[in-house]
């Protein structure tokens, strides 16, 4: 096995905002609190423990207590739940939609680095307990997002007619499901585990929260993970405050508009905030609560309430109050004693959006972690790269231009006109100066025809290009075809694949790798040869 890293901007798939971040910029510090060092977690564990208050660590207690009653939890995990009462112990959180059958990769990577960040923050402040969370987003609609996940480039597919949050959903149908991906898994001893696997969470689980607690509770409960799922009504008490001011004042609205006014000079903005970022929620609906003529409704039906009866509500059904994007951060703030946030380039995005918000509600801001991110390569797979004399860094260029570079690396004769171009820059910067001496009128024309020759080169190096991958092709196809197998659809495999083919091939000892070699800390691409 080899392990390689990457700086994250030269794989190509990460936005100018996670470069920026990265590299801490001046030009993006203005967006964040603390950043992921050991000396920025120094200073969040001080404020997170001066202001997290021992009645939500026993809330929160309490609600696991009870969502882990019927779950068969490991030890530690039974162990990280009580260690949260002691005003000593952090968590460190990772959030993600209810995918079935965890849908992309990212998902372990997701969840590893929390795991492992609790672990070094543990040798690094041996005084404090760490615990890592799994936070479901039970109370996600966006069922199209989740109801799929690709094996061996076929698309597997729950179809459901249900409504409200996905948690909720019944798994009816499931069964059906695990049929068709059986039929593509074989025999061996880690098909028959995921087969079981599948069973055991989709059929055996009535609702889709407590089947993504049972696939994340198998795969990492020895490591001590908790899951949080946040749609509970003991756990919406503790935001009772920020609801109530959110209906009344829209601070959240007036906060995040001001800073993406900033923020979207440099950066793509990633969410706009609503007046009201609130839905309503019950067993089969999800919708906007919107303000309007005076009177609070909910959209798309004819539920309506005047202020006070609205603050009654939420007083008495808090559970029925759910936070959108933008609110929803704050929520899991507010509950969980919270250290850092790990999460995908566009989920850090959004965050960025969020400081002044947390400020003015007066709740620490987490520190904001880039999960790690990993391309496996399989030894046949390095043999063929080394061969074609492909390194780990080009593997990650355009395919056109990988193409190109091979196929100039190879040729015999040289297509490359870079200096034929210069020369011809060159001439042409004589002919501006006679022109210009002479009649300055003729100086356009002659950055015409300088245009014009340029051009021309340009086209006869291009069909030269074109001509040694002609000659050249079966390199160009077998390079082409390494790396479609690497990069599926020209992105990263981790968007695309589901653990389950390498689970297949490898057992739990992929994820026994992921464990060992990934370093959150370490702010890299990870490139795992197996």
């Amino acid at each position: 096995m080899g392990v390689k890293q990457l700086p994250f901007k030269d794989t190509g798939f990460f936005s100018k905002t996670m470069v920026d971040y990265l590299e801490q910029s001046p030009k993006i510090a203005a967006f964040y609190n603390e950043f992921p060092s050991i000396e920025g977690f120094k200073k969040q564990i001080n404020a997170k423990e001066s202001s997290f208050k021992k009645k939500t660590r026993e809330a929160l207690v309490s609600t696991l207590e009870k969502q882990y009653k019927d779950v068969n939890a490991s030890e530690l995990t039974r162990e990280h739940i009580q260690l949260i009462r002691a005003s000593n112990t952090f968590t460190i959180t990772t959030g993600h939609q209810l995918n079935l059958f965890t849908g992309p990769l990212y998902f372990l990577y997701k969840i590893v680095s929390v795991i492992n960040l609790c672990e070094e923050l543990r040798t690094q402040f041996p005084e404090k307990n760490f615990v890592p969370i799994y936070w479901m987003a039970t109370e996600d609609h966006d069922f199209d997002e989740i109801n799929y996940f690709n094996f061996k480039g076929k698309k597997v597919q729950w179809n459901s007619e249900q409504t409200g949050g996905v948690g909720r959903f019944s798994t009816e149908g499931l069964k059906e499901v695990l049929e068709v991906f059986a039929e593509h898994l074989g025999t061996s001893k880690n098909a028959t585990y995921l087969k079981e696997l599948f069973s055991k969470a989709y059929v055996d689980h009535t609702n889709l929260a407590d089947a993504t607690r049972f696939i994340a509770n198998e795969l990492f409960g020895t490591y001590g993970l908790v899951v949080v799922e946040a749609d509970d009504r003991t756990l919406k008490n503790q935001f009772i405050p920020y609801v109530k001011r959110e209906l009344e004042e829209q601070i959240s609205f007036k906060k995040v508009s001001k800073t993406i006014e900033e923020f979207g000079k440099e950066y793509k903005v990633q969410v706009n905030p609503r007046e009201i970022n609130l839905f309503y929620l019950t067993d089969t609906l999800r919708e906007r609560i919107v303000f309007e003529n005076g009177v609070y409704k909910v959209n798309n039906t004819d539920i309506q309430w005047t202020q006070e009866a609205l603050f009654e509500e939420v007083e008495s059904a808090s559970e029925r109050f759910s936070p959108n994007v933008i609110m929803r951060p704050l929520y899991q703030e507010v509950i969980l004693p919270n250290l850092c946030y790990i999460g995908g380039g566009g989920e850090m995005a959004y965050w960025l959006e969020l400081q002044d918000y947390f400020n003015t509600v007066e709740i620490p801001f987490p520190i904001l972690l880039l999960r790690n991110s990993v391309q496996v390569v399989s030894e046949k797979q390095a043999k063929k790269l080394e061969k074609l004399n492909v390194s780990t860094q080009e593997l990650f260029l355009k395919q056109n231009d990988l193409l190109a570079k091979k196929v100039l690396e190879n040729a015999e004769v040289t297509v490359d006109f870079t200096n034929q171009k210069k020369f011809l820059q060159d001439q042409f910067d004589n002919l501006r100066k006679v022109a210009a001496q002479t009649d300055v009128s003729f100086v356009g024309a002659v950055n015409a025809q300088e245009k014009k020759q340029l051009k021309g080169l340009d086209n006869l190096e291009k069909r030269l290009l074109r001509a040694e991958k002609r000659k050249q092709q079966d390199l160009v196809t077998r390079i082409t075809e390494l790396q479609n197998e690497l990069l599926p659809n020209q992105s990263l495999e981790e968007r695309q694949r589901n653990f389950s083919e390498y689970y297949l091939e490898y057992g739990a000892n992929f994820i026994s790798v992921l464990k060992d070699n990934l370093q959150p800390l370490q702010l890299e691409f990870t490139i795992l040869t197996l």
